[in-house]
């Protein structure tokens, strides 16, 4: 079995760099549309430690990506009231959708630093970020709980009862998913699709 030692640890240390903003977006979109409590919880930030699940962001990511070359994993989840938020369940669809966007306006941002910077190493470090970032984008569309696609889910007025049982189910059925599916390829592929239209933009 090929362990995969550097790709994993890279990838641990860019999921802690893209994490914060996602999270944070999550969180200022709802504070936005009328939700206080992520700022109650100490979720409107930008310090990342307010934002690391270990398990989620440091332990399954690096086993993941060490193991099968796939890649699993996810910040701490900011919690959101629907009642609060203007709009219900569509505003949820909105927070929720926050976090992804964040991640192709991150793959953006680390794009142009890669064009821009002289060193060739670190230029090779913000290129896999912006992979991973765009993968992260998708990963977290992905309809199992708890990642953000499944907010879309609610959004899309999935009785509860069935919500509940994806719910119960989910951690084990990501993992699955990753380690032994093809989606963790096809995931990968259409990020780094991404990456090539974003770089095919820059000067």
């Amino acid at each position: 079995m090929h362990l995969q030692i550097q790709e994993a640890v890279l990838n641990v240390i860019l999921l802690w760099l893209l994490t914060t903003p996602h999270e944070f977006a999550h969180a200022w979109v709802a504070t936005q549309l009328g939700d206080d409590t992520p700022r109650l919880q100490g979720r409107l930030t930008l310090n990342p430690l307010a934002h690391i699940d270990w398990l989620g962001t440091t332990i399954l990511p690096f086993v993941t990506t060490l193991l099968s070359g796939g890649f699993l994993g996810w910040g701490k989840p900011v919690f959101t009231q629907t009642s609060k938020l203007r709009g219900g369940l569509n505003g949820l669809a909105l927070v929720a959708l926050a976090g992804p966007a964040s991640n192709v306006v991150m793959a953006v941002i680390l794009a142009i630093l890669a064009v821009v910077t002289p060193v060739p190493a670190v230029a090779a470090f913000l290129r896999h970020g912006v992979l991973l970032s765009l993968y992260l984008a998708i990963f977290n569309l992905l309809p199992v709980p708890p990642l953000d696609g499944s907010k879309l889910l609610l959004a899309a007025r999935i009785p509860m009862a069935i919500y509940n049982e994806i719910a119960r189910a989910g951690f084990m059925l990501l993992i699955v998913l990753v380690a032994f599916t093809r989606i963790g390829e096809y995931m990968s592929v259409w990020a780094y699709d991404g990456a090539r239209a974003i770089f095919a933009l820059l000067p």
